[in-house]
């Protein structure tokens, strides 16, 4: 297959995710502001997603979906069959209990994730609403597994859309709909959560249907018994132990984070929230395409042992990352006032609000590419089934992380702490880069000096063009001209742009190069 194609493709379906996310987050910055209340609300969405990202596309994705490519590749689709059944049945009666667990332990966990809040009933109350979210979305990453396994990596990649598009219509009606009846309207996006894991689990049925593997459920002692005991469910458990910690590791540091966060001041979690949806942008749209796409077909490259194409599907990853992560970084780094005004800076979202959320985009546009970098990285080393090296990785970086928090925060307050996650990701990504090259899996193609040196080129006029933009303009004070605002950066954006590829090409770099790699 092509690997540019198959990326480009969830590429650009996450760009659709990406966009109705930032639509989503501009009606919650217009409709609801900056307060006491949202605040509550994205430490009560954040346990749930929390935990999601925790089990479901971490611990879980890094064990199961390495095993299932390996297992269609070595042993067939029977095999893998009985393999998703035994899992799935597993996974739907541990979820069901967790979901309970969650729904009465749910003051503990609000104390546990931000015991600063000031609204901190109204996140108890939504943390019970959302708590099914978790389960709906494990189900979820099953599926996309699967789906990404059988190489159907457009549905799971589309699928955060549903997601998004009942989140604004909860805002857009369901939330004026509560005020008139005396009900916190803020409540009604904890009720379009809900609705939106729904759909996005509905919408996995037909397609594994389609290609013969909708799980079936064990019901009854007996089935689960035997699933239970099934090799494949073994060593999932065995390999989700150490994915378990690494992952768990980010999530500590995310919930220490969260605790300083809300004793800094009323706010300052949903400026990082804010700065955090603007960060994911090129995230999702680089690191996640690259890291669904290529986990499965670096397992089955090793399945095979095709050492020669395992290692130059890494260097592809890696290019293809500092060609397009690395303009990204300036241009968080250089011009976030233009695009935090842009997207947030309507209604009761005020100057300052955006003044204190561009600090924390810079912060974390210091540390983008090792965010997108882990990406490519990390599943080399899940394709190898060794899930031990990333977490002692993890564990040191979260270390430095919390080090570095008592250093910047009382300095910079809560810019510092997306300082310390950005520059930890730049720790981690350089730990991880190493090990690949230590091991011997990794063997960087030749030209990589010319390489950089051309992408140094066209960020430095990207970054000077830029900087240019963002003082020649009042992007907060142009509030009252939204759409001139927008169509501002929009030109702003799509100049840079073209600049940054133009001298890509005339130093002799063409980005059609990384459509030759497939495998």
């Amino acid at each position: 297959m092509n690997l540019l194609k198959a990326a480009s493709t969830v590429s650009l379906l996450t760009l659709a995710s990406r966009i109705t996310g930032l639509v989503r987050e501009q009606l919650m910055a217009a409709s609801f502001g900056v307060s006491a209340v949202t605040d509550a609300f994205y430490v009560a969405f954040r346990i749930p997603n929390l935990l999601r990202r925790l089990f479901a596309e971490g611990a879980f994705a890094q064990a199961f979906v390495p095993l299932l490519a390996s297992t269609r590749s070595a042993d067939g689709d029977d095999a893998t069959k009985r393999l998703i059944d035994a899992v799935a049945t597993v996974l739907f009666w541990s979820l069901l209990a967790t979901v309970a667990l969650g729904v009465v332990a749910a003051p503990l966990l609000v104390w546990a994730m931000a015991s600063g809040l000031a609204a901190f009933d109204h996140a108890v109350f939504m943390t019970r609403v959302m708590f099914p979210y978790i389960g709906f979305m494990s189900l979820v990453a099953l599926s996309a597994g699967i789906l990404n396994t059988w190489r159907r990596f457009a549905l799971p990649a589309a699928t955060p859309v549903l997601l998004n598009m009942a989140w604004i219509a909860s805002a857009l009606w369901l939330a004026p709909w509560f005020g008139r009846h005396g009900v916190e309207p803020i409540y009604a996006l904890a009720v379009g959560v809900m609705v939106g894991g729904v759909l996005q689990l509905a919408i996995q049925v037909p397609a594994l249907r389609r290609i013969g593997v909708l799980p079936r459920i064990g019901m009854g002692t007996g089935p689960l018994r035997a699933a239970w005991t099934h090799p494949g469910v073994t060593r999932v458990l065995r390999n989700m132990a150490p994915a378990l910690l690494g992952v768990s590791v980010a999530q500590i540091s995310l919930l220490i984070n969260t605790q300083i966060a809300s004793r800094i001041s009323v706010g300052a979690v949903s400026w990082l929230t804010y700065a955090d949806r603007l960060m994911e942008f090129p995230t999702a749209l680089l690191g996640v395409a690259l890291g669904v796409v290529l986990t499965p077909q670096l397992s089955a490259a090793k399945a095979r042992n095709d050492d020669a194409g395992y290692s130059a599907m890494i260097d592809w990853g890696l290019r293809l990352v500092v060609v397009l992560a690395l303009p990204c970084a300036v241009a968080l780094i250089v011009f976030p006032s233009g695009l935090v005004a842009v997207l947030f800076h309507y209604g009761r979202f005020g100057p300052q609000d955006v003044s204190s959320t561009v600090q924390a985009v810079m912060g974390y546009g210091a540390g983008l590419m090792g965010i997108v970098g882990i990406k490519v990285l990390a599943p080399g080393y899940f394709a190898r089934q060794d899930l031990r090296t990333p977490v002692k990785i993890a564990i040191m970086v979260l270390v430095a992380t919390q080090l570095m928090n008592i250093v910047f925060v009382p300095w910079i307050g809560h810019a510092g702490l997306a300082l310390s996650i950005g520059l930890g990701a730049i720790i981690n990504a350089g730990w991880l880069l190493r090990g690949l090259l230590k091991l011997g899996v990794f063997e960087p193609l030749p030209g990589w000096g010319l390489f950089l040196a051309r992408v140094a080129a066209g960020c430095a006029a990207l970054g000077a063009a830029l900087w240019w933009a963002a003082r020649s303009v009042d992007w907060i004070g142009m509030q009252t001209h939204p759409w001139q605002r927008a169509g501002l950066v929009t030109a702003v954006l799509l100049g840079v742009a073209l600049l940054y590829f133009g001298v890509l090409r005339v130093v002799g770099l063409d980005p059609r190069q990384f459509a030759r790699r497939g495998v």
